[in-house]
Parts: structure tokens; C-alpha cells; sequence
């Protein structure tokens, strides 16, 4: 039995996130399960007891093998609780073989003003490392906006009832929309989880939401690997026009997760990733520092081992003898410029664009078509 059947339901569950974009999924969201055994009067204390779960979840995915960026969860007071609660959840998911960059933190709960600035001290230690970071509840948790701008997040979770709730209730959809419109505007993802009927997608769809989760798309008892039903209308949604002085939608806006692998990857170990999330189109390699030395196209690799002796020629080897340089772009240039600069290479113009921090570490990858989609008039 192979490690992507086995099932560990009372260790953790997992979600796919979902890109209504292509379809296919981008990242997994993984919950550990509460503690056994504990008594009353021994009960791990709260941000310990975080930790422990996060950690947990995190090695039960590398239990299944998936390559995929993880998302795990934290409660804001646990980041407030100082640098020795963050340097255990930094060792314990470094020892599940994650890099920082394939992991978004998302961080859900009360932010309390009196630990605003120990939160901040928190979120920035672990930007610096590395982590992609997500804040979760928006829109009925008490977040204070402007902590959009200070902790400059990956992604936001908008709430899950007020996800749901947008088809019946046409001021719950003016506020999703505001809020999607809103975190467009900071150059931030934002997931709807929580989607338990068809109807709930397309209305994510139709407010401009991309990365969707729940019961619509996957069964509880998903793992990576299996199959995600996205029920989406063909049509697009219609955009807003934006004002003509505006530059229009920054690359941010389109960006997806990357699967990243270490430049020292074999290409049997690109192969094994790639069959494994059928969904990919790229591998991007990627150094100590998390910054992208090159890409894998899917297409041309696959092609390249299929060939007479090709797996065997190259299964063994570093398959940065079969990669490109990476096509990087920084998270601020406009969409129209990262179109214009994919389409001056004729021989790659459709491969992936890898996406850039401000200090040159991978932050994910973008579909040259989802560029032109999202562009054309």
C-alpha cells in the first residue's frame, strides 16, 4: 500500500485548494487533530498545543508524499506569544522536509489590539524566513483592515458563512465583492472556504474569488492525489473597468503556488512529482535561499523522458540538465508588462512566469494564459 492510500483520519484531514482558473488544485490545507489523553489538569498550554497541531498536520502530508504547497493554521495569540513559540513551529515544520517557502502560515482568531505589535513582530519574523503568509476570517473575525497593509499577507480567508451566504443576501455579496476588490488592490490572493453546494462556487466565481475550498469541490475524506469536482460556469465573470489612470492588475493578482523542488532534484524526482499532481505545469528549482535558479517545463520534460533511452538517460541525473532559466518577474510589475516580457521569447512564450518577493525568494508562478484571460478586453 502506498503512502497516498493510506488514510490517518484522526491524525489530520485535508483539503485541496482549489483554482477555479484551471481547475486543478494549487495547494493542500491541512488540520492536526486535537490532542489524546490529556487531562484536565494537564493540558498542554494553548500556544504549545498550536504548535503540536500545525507540526502534526504538516507531517502527516509529508506522510503522503504530495509536493504541493501545504497550508496549516495558527491562532493569532500563539504568533503574539513571543520568539521561543516561533522558533518551535519553525523547527518543527523544517523537520517535516518543507522549505518556508512552500508553506503558508495562515493566522485566524481574535487579533487583539493590546497584541497587535507582538502579532506584527511575529508575521515579520516569519516573512523573513521565508513562510507565505495567509489571515483568516476576514470579513466577520475582528481584523482590522489596515493589517492588510502591515502584515502584507499572501492570502486572506474570506469567512466561511459569509462565503456561503452571498447568493441570499445581496449585501453579504456587496461585501465580498468590496473585499475582493479590496485585496485585488494590495496585491493579495483571497480563498472562500467552506463552499458545501454548486451554487456557492459560482457565486465565489461571479465576486472574483479564484482559490475556492469545501464540501462542493472534495468529500472529507480527500487526499492528495484524488479527483476535485469543480462545478463552474463556462463564462467568465464579468470585471469592473478600472480607471484609465490606473496601471491595471499587478502579476500578484494571477499568481498561483509554485511546486518547488531543491536544484539538487533528480529528474526521476521531478517525474514522481509531476504524476503525482496532474495539475502542475511547472517545477520550479529553487536554492538554499528559496530563490528560483530554474524551471521545468511540464510539457517538454515529460517529452524529453519519454523519448528512446530517455529515462534512462536522465532518470539519475540532476534535472537541472533538462531545465530552463527561470522567466522571473517581481510581485509589484503590472500584469501588461509580464505579458509583454513572456511574449518576447518565442520558443517559451506560454511557459510559467515564476513570481519574486523584494528579496528574490519564490513566491509562486504565473500561467501566461491566465495573463491573457484575465486581460483581454
Amino acid at each position: 500500500m502506498s503512502a497516498r492510500d493510506v488514510l490517518i483520519p484522526a491524525r489530520a484531514v485535508f483539503q485541496p485548494v482549489v483554482d477555479l482558473g484551471t481547475g486543478a488544485v494549487v495547494a493542500v490545507e491541512a488540520h492536526g487533530a486535537p490532542g489524546r489523553g490529556a487531562t484536565p489538569a494537564a493540558r498542554p498550554e494553548p500556544a504549545a498545543e498550536d504548535v503540536r497541531r500545525a507540526v502534526a498536520a504538516a507531517r502527516a502530508a509529508a506522510e503522503l508524499g504530495t509536493r504541493l504547497p501545504l497550508q496549516v493554521g495558527v491562532r493569532a495569540a500563539t504568533l503574539a506569544h513571543g520568539e521561543s513559540t516561533l522558533a518551535d513551529l519553525h523547527r518543527g515544520l523544517a523537520g517535516t522536509g518543507r522549505r518556508p517557502g512552500e508553506v503558508i502560515v495562515c493566522v485566524s482568531g481574535a487579533f487583539h489590539p493590546a497584541h497587535r505589535p507582538a502579532l506584527l513582530g511575529g508575521l515579520r519574523g516569519l516573512r523573513r524566513a521565508g513562510y507565505l503568509i495567509g489571515l483568516g476570517g476576514l470579513g466577520a473575525a475582528p481584523v482590522p483592515l489596515d493589517l492588510l497593509a502591515d502584515a502584507v499577507p499572501y492570502l486572506v480567508k474570506i469567512d466561511a458563512d459569509l462565503a456561503r451566504r452571498t447568493g441570499s443576501d445581496r449585501r453579504r455579496a456587496a461585501l465580498v465583492t468590496a473585499l475582493v476588490e479590496l485585496t485585488h488592490r494590495l496585491g493579495t490572493h483571497v480563498l472562500a472556504p467552506g463552499l458545501s453546494a454548486e451554487e456557492h462556487v459560482l457565486q465565489a466565481r461571479e465576486a472574483g474569488v479564484r482559490l475556492v475550498q469545501g464540501p462542493a469541490l472534495a468529500p472529507p475524506e480527500w487526499r492528495p492525489g484524488m479527483r476535485v469536482t469543480v462545478p463552474v460556469a463556462a463564462r467568465e465573470a464579468p470585471r469592473s473597468p478600472r480607471p484609465e489612470t490606473e496601471l491595471g492588475p499587478r502579476v500578484s493578482e494571477f499568481t498561483l503556488p509554485a511546486m518547488t523542488l531543491p536544484v539538487t532534484a533528480t529528474a526521476d524526482e521531478v517525474l514522481t512529482a509531476l504524476n503525482a499532481e496532474t495539475g502542475a505545469t511547472s517545477v520550479v528549482l529553487v536554492d538554499e535561499a528559496q530563490r528560483p535558479r530554474a524551471t521545468v517545463d511540464r510539457t517538454r520534460f515529460l517529452l524529453q523522458l519519454s523519448g528512446a533511452y530517455g529515462h534512462a538517460l536522465h532518470a539519475h541525473k540532476p534535472v537541472m540538465r533538462l531545465a530552463d532559466p527561470p522567466r522571473v518577474v517581481p510581485r509589484t510589475v503590472p500584469a501588461t508588462a509580464a505579458l509583454r516580457a513572456a511574449g518576447r521569447e518565442d520558443e517559451r512564450v506560454y511557459d510559467d512566469l515564476v513570481v519574486t518577493d523584494e528579496v528574490g525568494r519564490c513566491l509562486g508562478i504565473v500561467r501566461v494564459a491566465d495573463l491573457i484571460r484575465g486581460l483581454s478586453p
